[in-house]
């Protein structure tokens, strides 16, 4: 634990009897690379820098855990390379964090910081203080998560009107919440309040800036506690100065602590507070509770929640969820193994009730079985499609891929120059995944230990035979299963075996007249 956090969240941590927990606090970078390859898993707040270079240095990390809501202190793409989960708390400072800024709005609107600066200088100044009444207003949001709607829903408390611009939120979601969405340039140039609840990157940096400003109402007012680099300070101050723009009311700086010549700090139009919106202390406590939760089910593997690089939608039964990925990943491992040639494309499909929350985690299980196969250590479901990106490895959903013979079923497709392969599995009571067709050839086999698996001719005394190399050898047939092409008099066998055979059991096999290929997969 790198950060400080509530004590119900380091009291949760120290009575877990299979978890060592060290708080240091106020590490660098440097510091961090030295001492972070020694731990399975990190938790963070604001303060804590995880770049590319700690990554690098964390060999045994699975989990970072970001306690509150923004990650742009975490190289998430170097996280998700390395196959480590990030999980923020989204909710349990949402509350705080909307009240804050509501507060702000309001403080901004009635000039009430400005005001007790005044009477604190012994001055009874009331004529300098004129405010401007938030009912009828309109409110302007940037950001239509779920601090966005917790703002959007005490604007309307106070009878003003809200928009939204959100490109990844339907119109439908915000039919829900009574708010109308609209492109950013208009709801600024409509907005008497514009409040900033959207996640700082490349994309949103500045979002605040000068042609933006040149849109709003010279008697508009900012509030921005989400990220201090979405707003263009210099421009704003500049606007400011120039009454292009009533106020701003801010929370978050690009820098915290802000340095010494910050163009908005102690100006007197500006309400500015030190990064306090999650600092109540029920969301205090809510975080700290919430992200040890979290990190302590995924050490575990009981679940995953609020990953932010998972392919995980909100919800997802991650016990149920767990068994397909396992399923897949075996298919995708058997898929690499009997591949003739390098496998250029992957197709997916997958047959359930919930077939459009599986589909994602289904394919990533694919891929990671697929990839590790060859690649050893090093790739799971967390990295496996970056690392498929990474290698041009064509991933597609298909529909119709395979016959539905069962409930919950998974199909893959892959392809390589000249040749393809179909397979299936199936999850048969929701925590056992069985192999149920490969290459047209029909069965149901248990993807576990050292597995034979054998093309043959249809032809009397095979099984006899391959017994008889296994028994000269000393190893045991566990279970044999058997998918049969009789109209080209061939078989497809699925042998379970207790010990993991050398290769001159192998080429003995494939010295066998009926034999038409034999090759080990180890589940």
């Amino acid at each position: 634990m790198s950060d400080k956090l509530g004590s119900d969240g380091l009291e949760l941590l120290t009575e877990a009897k299979d978890v060592e927990v060290d708080v240091k606090t106020g590490l660098g970078e440097d510091d961090l690379c030295e001492i972070i390859g020694g731990y399975d898993a990190l938790i963070i707040r604001s303060g804590t820098q995880v770049t590319a270079r700690v990554l690098e240095s964390a060999d045994r990390l699975k989990v970072i855990g970001r306690a509150g809501v923004g990650t742009d202190n975490v190289d998430v793409g170097a996280a998700t390379r390395r196959g480590v989960i990030v999980m923020n708390t989204p909710d349990a400072n949402t509350i705080a964090t909307a009240e804050h800024a509501f507060a702000l709005l309001l403080a901004s609107a009635r000039n009430v910081a400005q005001a007790h600066r005044s009477m604190t200088d012994g001055a009874w100044a009331r004529s300098n203080f004129t405010g401007v009444e938030v009912h009828g207003k309109t409110l302007g949001v940037i950001g239509f998560g779920r601090v966005g709607r917790a703002m959007a829903c005490r604007a309307q408390a106070f009878g003003m009107n809200v928009l939204a611009y959100d490109p990844f939120v339907s119109e439908k979601a915000a039919r829900d919440f009574k708010v109308e969405l609209a492109d950013l340039d208009d709801v600024l140039a409509a907005s008497d309040f514009v409040t900033l609840h959207t996640l700082l990157s490349d994309e949103t940096r500045n979002l605040i800036n000068a042609e933006r400003l040149g849109l709003m109402k010279p008697t508009a007012t900012i509030v921005n506690a989400a990220r201090g680099g979405l707003v263009d300070a210099a421009a704003v101050a500049e606007a400011l100065d120039d009454d292009r723009l009533r106020g701003i009311a801010i929370d978050v700086y690009d820098v915290e602590p802000p340095e010494a010549d910050h163009p908005l700090v102690g100006h007197p139009k500006v309400v500015h507070t030190p990064h306090l919106g999650a600092s109540t202390a029920e969301a205090q406590r809510g975080v700290a509770i919430e992200v040890v939760k979290q990190v302590l089910d995924a050490l575990r593997q009981v679940k995953v929640t609020n990953g932010v690089n998972l392919a995980f939608p909100p919800g997802l039964d991650f016990a149920r969820a767990n068994t397909f990925i396992s399923l897949a990943a075996n298919l995708g491992r058997l898929q690499a193994a009997m591949a003739d040639n390098v496998i250029t494309s992957v197709e997916v499909e997958v047959y359930s009730d919930d077939a459009e929350d599986l589909m994602r985690p289904v394919a990533a299980g694919m891929l990671q079985g697929l990839l590790g196969y060859e690649m050893a250590e090093g790739v799971n479901f967390i990295n496996a499609p970056v690392v498929a990106q990474e290698k041009g490895l064509k991933v597609s959903r298909s529909v119709g891929l395979g016959r539905p013979d069962f409930t919950n079923q998974i199909t893959c497709k892959v392809s390589w120059e000249n040749g393809e392969r179909i397979m299936s599995g199936a999850v048969v009571d929701d925590s056992a995944g069985r192999v149920v067709q490969i290459s047209g050839y029909r069965l149901e086999a248990e993807p576990v230990g050292s597995v034979l698996i054998m093309l043959n001719d249809d032809v009397p005394g095979v099984i006899a035979s391959v017994g008889g190399v296994f028994a000269d050898y000393g190893i045991n047939i566990g279970e044999w299963r058997l998918g049969r092409d009789k109209e080209n008099n061939q078989a497809l066998s699925f042998i379970n075996l207790d010990a993991t055979p050398d290769c001159a059991i192998v080429d003995s096999l494939r010295g066998l007249d009926a034999i038409r290929k034999a090759i080990i997969v180890d589940f």
